[in-house]
């Protein structure tokens, strides 16, 4: 793949995975550098659902905002479908949470851009479906970019079941990393969507202050099981009050009890930063 040519975009390096390879490239159209994301699309698959992907890719396309990663075209070629979008430099989120979390400062800070980009995509109609820390790139002026928007969740429908149903060790790897950010009223089959986006967005505040995930597993099934039963232990002391009351209503398991739209959270956020 690396040195190849798809269409107008020359390959220059592998740079991650997320739900689908992702490849540093050069637009030689444009002369811009660019992030192409492989579609995990089977060839096999219902063409309804490979339109469908495609077409909610374009939606997104539409987005136009500093926190959110720019998507520039959806096109196939040599039989792959990918995506063009901005490429953006700095840290994965992922790599800045420790193991006692993230200054509060900080917390709020990145909580309310990334709040900032989901209320300005849901007002457009799209929602995110795979909010996570790895999702999110921190440039190096602290601007938190979300990533993905508009694009297939990994775990959804069918492959959600099995991941579900499977009572291995629950490895590193992509489905490690999505599972604990999966909202209840998803586990239970239905399809994510904005609301589902205000509960990552609750587990990935919890995890920038705490460090830790608010559910807990050593597989699939144990973590499925936590997130629909299970209570999340109590935050650290160090957690101001506004933000506390964000986290605790965004990790509400009954949807209709959390925040109904992403700008209430926005201003509650910013309301916690004083």
């Amino acid at each position: 793949m690396i040195g190849t040519t798809l269409g107008h975009y020359r390959i220059i390096r592998k740079i991650g995975e997320r739900g689908g390879d992702v490849y540093l490239a050069r637009d030689e159209r444009l002369q811009r550098d660019v992030a192409l994301k492989f579609l995990l699309l089977d060839p096999a698959t219902d063409e309804i659902q490979q339109a469908r992907a495609r077409s909610e890719a374009r939606a997104a396309s539409a987005l136009d905002h500093p926190n959110v990663a720019a998507i520039y075209e959806v096109d196939e070629a040599d039989g792959k479908t990918f995506v063009s979008m901005e490429y953006v430099e700095g840290t994965p989120l992922s790599e800045m949470i420790g193991e006692y979390g993230l200054p509060v400062v900080d917390v709020t800070r990145y909580g309310t851009q990334i709040a900032d980009a989901l209320a300005h995509a849901h007002e457009h109609g799209v929602a995110h479906r795979d909010l996570k820390s790895q999702n999110v790139m921190i440039t190096p002026d602290s601007n938190a970019k979300v990533l993905d928007f508009g694009l297939p969740p990994l775990l959804a429908g069918p492959a959600l079941l099995e991941v579900i149903k499977s009572k291995n060790p629950l490895q590193k790897g992509p489905v490690a990393s999505t599972l604990p950010y999966v909202a209840p009223e998803t586990l239970r089959g239905n399809s994510p969507d904005s609301r589902s986006d205000l509960w990552a967005l609750g587990v990935l505040l919890y995890a920038m202050i705490t460090g830790k995930f608010p559910f807990h597993g050593n597989t699939a099934y144990e973590m499925s099981s936590s997130i629909l039963h299970e209570t999340a232990a109590p935050l650290p002391e160090r957690t101001p009050e506004g933000l506390r009351a964000v986290i605790e209503r965004s990790l509400t398991k009954v949807p209709k009890r959390r925040y109904l739209w992403a700008i209430e959270v926005l201003a509650a956020l910013r309301g916690a930063r004083g």
